[in-house]
């Protein structure tokens, strides 16, 4: 009985997909099982061959190697999930991270760090690893607080407190309607609909240290 590790690739690409294929097939504890070139035919891929890994493109003609990841991590915690894209900006780790990818590799990377990410993601499928990940946390952490001017700032960490726009407007010195303006544009840059996914959002990024329990 075969104990190699089964893995899907997918790619648009035909010699990109035949390449990788070939490289994670020639190695003695891998097996690739099936190949993809869309969302489509990667789900039912996996149905039918239900691999230990899956490998993918970021960019497909019916949607992202993200909409597989986000997909089969629901449905298989244990799956490990391989992004490999020449789109490897900050933006890209960090959402392939937030999907629920075991690993992101840069196309320009050399074929063994896919290996390595394919046999990792089997043993590990819910740890992220990505060369670049700590680099982009940081660059995204500098952006946010850049994002935020000195008395957003203020009117955030008065958030935090439990405070509402009348009283953040009382401690400031602001006409209450300035406070509630200042709100807004903290949660916009946040990328928040609340109170709640504002402070959850900053306290990931680095911009608190602490929330008071009160004011979740």
């Amino acid at each position: 009985m075969s104990t190699s590790t089964t893995v899907l690739v997918v790619d648009d690409h035909a010699l990109v997909r035949e390449g990788l294929s070939t490289v994670l097939d020639l190695q003695p504890d891998l097996s690739v099982v099936g190949t993809a070139a869309t969302v489509t035919e990667a789900q039912a891929a996996h149905d039918q061959h239900s691999p230990d890994v899956v490998v993918t493109d970021l960019q497909l003609p019916d949607g992202t190697g993200l909409d597989i990841v986000r997909r089969l991590r629901a449905r298989r915690p244990e799956v490990g999930l391989v992004v490999v894209t020449m789109h490897a900006g900050d933006e890209q780790i960090l959402a392939a991270m937030q999907a629920g990818a075991s690993g992101f590799v840069g196309k320009d990377a050399p074929s063994s760090e896919v290996v390595a990410a394919a046999r990792r993601s089997a043993v590990s499928p819910g740890s992220f690893v990505c060369a670049g990940l700590v680099q982009a946390v940081v660059r995204q952490r500098a952006s946010r607080e850049r994002a935020l001017t000195e008395r957003e700032h203020a009117v955030l960490l008065l958030l935090a407190e439990g405070l509402g726009s009348a009283g953040i407007g009382e401690r400031l010195f602001l006409a209450e309607s300035t406070a509630k303006s200042d709100i807004t544009r903290i949660y916009q840059k946040l990328g928040a609909a609340n109170r709640a996914q504002a402070l959850v959002t900053a306290m990931r990024s680095g911009l608190l240290s602490s929330v008071d329990p009160s004011s979740r």
